[in-house]
């Protein structure tokens, strides 16, 4: 592995390509380690089980530097931040929850019924989670995209009951971030607290004087977001464990290096673990790329404290490979948060892709796009997860509930099938209570 001015390389040309894990141990990946979080988080937790309310006051104190007087986000001060919102900021996101109630209101299951047998019917309904706590990240940036993407697919699932979270901040006299408030407002949403990590999630999971606990927790964070919500896995629901962001590019000589350069950057900017990886078959493009980084993160912001160390972190790379099919092996490996593909013929290449959270197409589909306004959600699997889980949508806030509707006479004609699997599986009692509804005497099967 050869060390350039940003990413590193992985040359991977040459030699078959491993299979399953061994190829995903040559990629790049950030080090987050959610279980030894966990221990850290378990106290804070626990606190706020037996402290309530006051355990959020003396952690937001303690982590936020604020001396909260109340958890809960007074009703005027949602009216206010909408009051006051940049008129330019407020059209961008008025359209951002258009986009998006378009592509989610797509997705509500209705109920349908399928007839087994002439008098047997399995019924399968969708019911919402009567209550969840959804939340939004604060510390470097302030996310009412994030506000949106949550909100969103849990009104169009029908839940009734939604509270938001995000931190106290102290520029803002405790509240959480002015824009934040503003998107709960233009969504409807006037339960808000300002509690940020692992105490929001104890909130929501625990109830406090002020908060109702909630069935589920969704919503990206950092590593102790992560680790409250595997410490309270089997007590709420949740959508997952987020990780660092990450982006991966499959391109090839087709692709153009601008556009490629500024999409790692786009990523990188999020945090130093953020990961940024291209994957191509063409050295030029990658010598290209790289040429191309310096003047453009010398041309933005958050250089130092982000999106250098980010580039140059272990989980970014350029990924060297023969050609498309084996960038597709590397990219399915891999299972990005968002993969771009910027090849020739793109969407039939991106139709050949199974593990990625989000795939944008071309390039004038990049990452950004699906950030705020594409319609499509970003919050998304992270981690590699993308090979198992999908991103948040409407069917996250859904139950299935199967409903079976039998007469005599149809349970009749498969009773004997019952009882036979009943017996081999030595569940005697099974059986039996098929037999009791015929007088102990199984019929026959017509």
């Amino acid at each position: 592995m050869l060390q350039y001015s940003f990413l590193a390389r992985i040359d991977l040309r040459g030699d078959a390509l491993p299979e399953g894990p061994a190829l995903r141990d040559l990629l790049p990946r950030a080090d987050f380690d959610v279980q030894a979080a966990l221990e850290k988080v378990r106290p804070i937790c626990e606190a706020v089980h037996h402290r309530g309310d006051a355990a959020l006051i003396d952690f937001a104190e303690k982590f936020d530097g604020v001396k909260l007087e109340q958890v809960r986000v007074p009703a005027e001060a949602i009216e206010k931040a909408l009051e006051e919102l940049d008129p330019a900021v407020r059209a961008a996101l008025e359209e951002s929850i258009r986009r998006a109630r378009l592509v989610h209101r797509e997705q509500r299951r209705t109920t349908h019924t399928t007839q087994v047998v002439p008098g047997g019917s399995v019924t399968e309904k969708w019911v919402p989670v009567e209550r969840v706590g959804l939340y939004a990240p604060g510390g470097r940036s302030v996310y009412p995209s994030s506000v949106i993407m949550n909100v969103v697919p849990a009104q169009e699932a029908g839940v009734e009951s939604i509270a938001l979270a995000s931190p106290a901040q102290a520029e803002f006299g405790g509240l959480p971030h002015p824009t934040i408030l503003a998107a709960c407002a233009l969504l409807g949403v006037h339960e808000v607290y300002a509690a940020g990590g692992a105490t929001a999630v104890a909130m929501f999971a625990h109830g406090t004087e002020s908060c109702a606990p909630a069935n589920m927790v969704t919503g990206p964070g950092n590593i102790w977001v992560a680790a409250a919500k595997r410490y309270f896995t089997g007590k709420i629901g949740i959508d997952a464990e987020a990780g660092p962001t990450e982006i991966a590019v499959l391109a090839d000589d087709t692709a153009d290096p601008v556009h490629v350069a500024a999409d790692l950057i786009s990523q990188a900017e999020h945090d130093p673990l953020a990961a940024a990886v291209l994957v191509t078959d063409s050295v030029a493009l990658a010598d290209a790329v790289e040429k191309e980084l310096e003047p453009q993160v010398a041309a933005t912001k958050h250089i130092e404290d982000r999106i250098r160390p980010a580039l140059a972190g272990r989980q970014s790379a350029i990924v060297l490979v023969d050609g498309i099919d084996e960038g597709l092996r590397v990219v399915d490996a891999y299972g990005a948060e968002h993969l771009e593909i910027q090849t020739a013929d793109a969407a039939a290449v991106a139709d050949r892709v199974r593990n990625a959270g989000a795939i944008f197409i071309g390039p004038w589909a990049p990452v950004s796009l699906g950030d705020y306004a594409a319609g499509s959600n970003h919050v998304l699997p992270t981690g590699g997860c993308a090979c198992h889980s999908s991103g948040l949508s409407v069917q996250s806030f859904l139950r299935g509930i199967h409903i079976v509707d039998y007469t005599k006479d149809a349970l009749a004609d498969v009773a004997h099938h019952v009882v036979t699997l009943a017996e081999a599986e030595d569940l005697p009692a099974h059986g039996a209570a098929i037999k009791a509804r015929f007088g102990w005497k199984v019929p026959t099967s017509k």
